[in-house]
């Protein structure tokens, strides 16, 4: 298999997969300052000219959720999928709630704060993503309260889910009231299959 991409992008959440099943891969680094993902090459794999991309084969996959749900479908032998209904209904929940409910304003954070050209940013609404983020969190903090996982009594893809996208919200001090997701994110990073954080990824850019 072939992952397209380059942490500290959301390429993080199909490692994390990628280490906890125990897989091979090739990591392919996709340079996006330098445009790389517009190409055309980069292009007849997601026309959307994003990342990650997962190459398995003859199958392409893109959104980091989806290639993280094919890949622990794909093995079932892990147990992160539920067996039940109800549990595999709640783990489709909380990961569209945290791609759309908290990874969203935390994308246009970033995007009015340093991706967009400083002419096309909008600090009122970087202003408006960090008040309806910090709300969302406070609706998965109230959630985990009593919980070791996000789902059920085991590990699920909704876990591996959620410790990208809240390293991301702690980089962006959206955990200050939250200290159970505090915890989560801390025990999460924790786990030897963890891959670097973004901060660590950033640093090792840097260096």
């Amino acid at each position: 298999m072939k992952l397209y991409g380059t942490p500290p992008t959301r390429a993080l959440r199909v490692i994390w997969l990628f280490n906890e099943l125990g897989l091979e891969y090739e990591m392919l680094p996709v340079n996006l300052m330098g445009g790389e993902h517009l190409q055309p090459d980069f292009l007849a794999l997601n026309r959307a000219g994003k990342v990650p991309v997962l190459v398995d084969g003859s199958r392409v996959i893109t959104e980091s959720a989806a290639i993280q749900l094919y890949l622990a479908e794909k093995f079932p032998q892990a147990g992160l999928i539920p067996e039940a209904i109800e549990e595999r209904a709640q783990m489709y929940r909380w990961m569209f709630f945290l791609v759309t409910e908290i990874e969203q304003p935390l994308w246009r954070i970033a995007r009015h704060t340093f991706i967009y050209p400083e002419e096309k940013r909008l600090p009122q609404d970087a202003d408006q993503a960090r008040q309806e983020c910090e709300e969302m969190v406070a609706v998965l903090e109230r959630h985990m309260k009593e919980r070791e996982f996000m789902v059920g009594d085991r590990l699920s893809v909704a876990d591996f889910n959620a410790a990208y996208t809240l390293d991301w919200a702690h980089e962006e001090k959206m955990l200050d009231a939250a200290p159970r997701l505090r915890e989560y994110r801390k025990v999460m990073s924790s786990r030897p299959t963890a891959p670097p954080t973004i901060a660590e990824a950033f640093a090792a850019m840097e260096s």
